[in-house]
């Protein structure tokens, strides 16, 4: 599909808002991945290059929550490192998957990054109340380290609605603080998708120009929405998240009869 000036509006557009979406609750790429298909890219490429574009919104949303990060080295060392090595082997298990597989599993797995998003408030109260929110014990640690493993893996992978299966990870060590939690979350987004950003690069999933130009857009987003989170109708985002879900699994499934 050639591209337009609408096409540049819309793809701007779209990574600015999934950048804001991503510091404030994540699911950035159920925007930015539907964009990316309806401009004719392959699933697999259109996935690689919503990664790469999103992954600077991160940077902006840590910056802009940097105040609320205080006394997290030690949920930065463990989860960072394990986010390293669990965003790795999703990406590697994305490049073996085959374009038309993947392109078969894209609606359920938007259906699952919905899900996530729609259960977000009872799983965050059912799993922070747990835990005591300081000096958390060894088996909370080993609790979290695992969960935020398989999210990491899930995250590399596809990634939509990830955000929240990272805060499910730091409510099992009693993180209620949903600044710092949201922090502490883009820190490590950075470290799942840096991989990933580096495997689907060395393999030529990425549509370069598109990735940068949206990685603009993303960047300012993820910034704007850190520092808007307080005034933001966190309430609205959300539900709008899961009704364009819904949506893109509806239209994708109809397009698979």
């Amino acid at each position: 599909m050639e591209t337009t000036l609408i096409h540049v509006v819309i793809m701007f557009a779209a990574a600015f808002v999934g950048g804001m979406m991503n510091s404030i609750a994540g699911g950035g790429t159920l925007v930015t991945f539907p964009i990316l298909l309806w401009l004719g890219l392959d699933p697999k490429v259109a996935n690689a290059t919503s990664t790469v574009a999103l992954w600077p919104g991160l940077f902006g949303g840590l910056f802009g929550f940097r105040r609320e990060m205080e006394d997290t080295r030690s949920i930065l060392v463990r989860l960072g490192i394990t986010s390293v090595i669990g965003g790795g082997f999703g990406a590697w298990l994305l490049i073996l998957t085959p374009s038309k597989t993947f392109a078969r599993m894209v609606p359920f797995l938007i259906l699952f990054a919905t899900a996530l998003f729609t259960l977000q408030a009872p799983i965050t109260r059912r799993l922070g109340t747990a835990a005591p929110a300081t000096n958390p014990r060894a088996r909370w640690w080993m609790g979290a380290i695992i969960f935020q493993f398989f999210s990491s893996m899930y995250g590399g992978y596809f990634g939509a609605g990830n955000g929240i299966l990272m805060l499910a990870a730091l409510g099992l060590l009693g993180l209620s603080d949903i600044h710092k939690a949201n922090g502490i979350k883009n820190f490590l987004g950075i470290c799942i998708n840096s991989v990933a950003v580096l495997a689907f690069s060395i393999t030529h999933l990425v549509v370069w120009p598109r990735a940068l130009f949206m990685a603009v857009a993303a960047l300012l987003g993820g910034y704007f929405g850190a520092r808007t989170a307080q005034r933001v109708g966190q309430t609205f985002i959300r539900r709008a998240i899961v009704a364009i879900g819904l949506v893109i699994t509806i239209v994708m499934l109809w397009r698979m009869r």
